[in-house]
C-alpha cells in the first residue's frame, strides 16, 4: 500500500508551504507523484519528501524542472529562492486583470500566521493561465506593490496590522501565570472561546485563527505547572480550541490545516478520556470529509462517529446527518433521504440531551442538510426552495452562514435552469465573501461561476462573473 500524503500545514515551516504548494499543482495538472516522477526522470522517493514536507530541493535546476512540467509560472521557484539564501525573483503571480473562471475553485481565502517567515508571507487563491485556481504563497510586500484592489486586499487580510512582538523582534510574551486571573484561567479561557465562536460567525475566520493558535500555547504554558483536576480540565479545554481551530481552517479552505487540527483534537480527546468530545471530533472528520466531497471516507467516518456516541444520543444524530449528505454525494438516494428522516424524527428525543456538543442540532440545521443533499442529488429547485426558507429564518449575527446558504441557494437555482436568481443571489454571498474571508462561501461560488458558464452572455450572470474573478489574484 502506498505512503499515505502528510497532512501539511502550510503556516508551520517553508517545507510545509513549498510541500503544500507542489502537491496543489500537481493535482490541478491530474498528475500522480508517480507520474511527475516519471516525466521529470526523477526518483519517486525525492518528490515524495519534498511534497510530504519532510525535505527541501536543494538544486535550482530541479526545482525550474518541475515547475516547468506543472506550468506553474515560476510559483515554485519563487517559493524556493525566498527560502533558499538566494535573492527572491520578482513575483511571478498578477492580482490584476480579470479573466472569466472556467474551473472549479480549489481553495480560498486563507491568512495564516506564518510562523517560520517572519509573517511576510500569504496563501492567496490564484487563477493559472489554464484557467485552474490553485492556493499559493506570495509575498505581502509585493502584493501591496502590485496594487491588489480593495475588496481582495480586504477579503485576503493583507492589511492587517504587525503585533507588539513583530515590531519588537527581541521581545518575547511572558510566561503564563494562573495567579494572573480574578476567576481561574479554565473559565477565562472559556468565555474567550465563546466570544470567539460568536465573533467567527460575526467577522469570519481570519481574525480568530490567529488568537485561537496563541490561546492554545498558552493552555499548554498553563499545564506545565497545573495539577489534578487542573491540569486535566486544562487539556480538555485545549482539545476544545484545537477542535475550533479545525473549523477556523475548513472556514478557510484550508484543508490540510483542518485536518491536522482534527487530528491532535482527536488525540487530545483519548488523554481526558470524553467520550462525548472523541465521538464529536469523529463527527467533525465526517463533516469535513463531506465538505471535500470525499465519497469514500465520508459514510465510514460518520458510522465510526455514531458507533462512538451514546446511542439515541444528540451526537449520534449529528453524525447521521453527515451520513446523510455522504450517501448524496455517492448518489444513494434512498439511504440518503433514509437517514435525514432518521435525524428527523430524533429530534424531540435529543433536545435534552446533557452534552454541551451539538448543540445547534435543530429542525432548520436539518433541513439545510437536506438541501444539501438534494442538490447533490440533482434535485436543484427542491434544495433552492429549502435553503431560501432557511436563510429567512437565521437568527441575527450569523453573518457568515447567512452567505454560505445565498451560495449553496445560487448553485441550486443555476442547476433549476434559473440563472437571474443564481447571479442575483451570488452578488449577495460574494459581499459576505469579502467580508469574513470565508472559503466554504468562496467554494461554493466557484461551482456557480462554472454553473452559469451556459448563460455567460446574460447581463447579470456576466456582472456577479467579473465580480467575483475579481476577488482572485491572478498567473501574469
Amino acid at each position: 500500500m502506498g505512503q499515505q500524503p502528510n497532512a501539511l500545514t502550510p503556516d508551520q515551516s517553508p517545507q510545509h508551504r513549498f510541500g503544500y504548494t507542489l502537491r496543489e499543482l500537481r493535482k490541478v495538472r491530474r498528475l500522480s507523484l508517480r507520474a511527475l516522477a516519471d516525466q521529470a526522470f526523477m526518483s519517486h522517493s525525492k518528490l515524495q519528501k519534498w511534497e510530504n514536507g519532510h525535505r527541501l530541493p536543494k538544486d535550482r535546476a530541479e526545482v525550474e524542472l518541475i515547475d516547468s512540467l506543472l506550468r506553474a509560472g515560476g510559483i515554485l521557484v519563487d517559493q524556493w529562492e525566498r527560502i533558499g539564501p538566494a535573492v527572491s525573483a520578482p513575483g511571478r503571480v498578477s492580482v490584476s486583470a480579470p479573466h472569466v473562471s472556467e474551473a472549479s475553485f480549489g481553495l480560498a481565502t486563507a491568512v495564516s500566521q506564518q510562523a517560520a517567515s517572519g509573517h511576510e508571507g500569504i496563501f492567496v487563491p490564484a487563477r493559472l493561465r489554464d484557467g485552474s485556481v490553485v492556493f499559493v504563497a506570495l509575498d505581502r510586500r509585493a502584493m501591496l506593490r502590485g496594487g491588489m484592489g480593495l475588496g481582495a486586499a480586504a477579503a485576503l487580510g493583507v492589511g492587517t496590522p504587525a503585533t507588539a512582538a513583530d515590531s519588537l523582534p527581541g521581545l518575547t510574551r511572558p510566561a503564563r501565570s494562573a495567579a494572573a486571573y480574578s476567576g481561574t484561567p479554565v473559565e477565562h479561557f472559556q468565555r474567550v472561546r465563546r466570544l470567539l465562536i460568536d465573533n467567527d460567525n460575526l467577522l469570519g475566520p481570519r481574525r480568530a485563527i490567529a488568537a485561537t493558535r496563541e490561546y492554545i500555547e498558552d493552555i499548554k504554558h498553563l499545564r506545565q505547572d497545573a495539577k489534578g483536576t487542573d491540569r486535566h480540565a486544562l487539556m480538555e479545554l485545549q482539545t476544545q480550541y484545537a477542535e475550533f481551530a479545525s473549523w477556523l481552517y475548513q472556514d478557510l479552505g484550508d484543508f490540510d490545516s483542518a485536518h491536522f487540527w482534527l487530528d491532535r483534537a482527536c488525540q487530545w480527546s483519548h488523554t481526558v478520556a470524553d467520550e462525548d468530545l472523541t465521538a464529536y471530533v469523529m463527527a467533525r472528520k465526517a463533516q469535513l470529509a463531506g465538505e471535500m466531497r470525499d465519497v469514500v471516507d465520508v459514510v465510514d467516518l460518520a458510522e465510526a462517529a455514531q458507533r462512538m456516541a451514546r446511542p439515541r444520543s444528540r451526537l449520534a444524530a449529528v453524525a447521521r446527518t453527515y451520513e446523510s449528505y455522504g450517501h448524496a454525494l455517492r448518489g444513494e438516494s434512498t439511504d440518503s433521504e433514509r437517514a435525514i428522516d432518521d435525524v428527523r424524527n430524533a429530534l424531540d428525543r435529543v433536545s435534552g440531551d446533557a452534552t454541551p456538543w451539538g448543540v445547534w442540532l435543530n429542525k432548520e440545521y436539518v433541513e439545510v442538510h437536506r438541501a444539501q443533499s438534494l442538490e447533490a442529488l440533482g434535485k436543484h429547485a427542491e434544495a433552492a426552495e429549502i435553503f431560501t426558507s432557511a436563510i429567512k429564518s437565521l437568527p441575527e449575527g450569523y453573518h457568515r452562514d447567512r452567505g454560505v446558504y445565498m451560495a449553496r441557494a445560487a448553485v441550486a437555482h443555476a442547476g433549476a435552469g434559473a440563472p437571474d436568481e443564481a447571479a442575483t443571489v451570488g452578488l449577495q454571498a460574494l459581499t459576505v465573501a469579502t467580508d469574513t474571508g470565508s472559503g466554504r462561501i468562496v467554494r461554493e461560488l466557484a461551482r456557480l461561476d462554472q454553473a452559469l458558464i451556459p448563460w455567460q452572455r446574460q447581463p447579470e450572470v456576466a456582472e456577479f462573473r467579473a465580480h467575483f474573478d475579481g476577488l482572485l489574484a491572478h498567473e501574469s
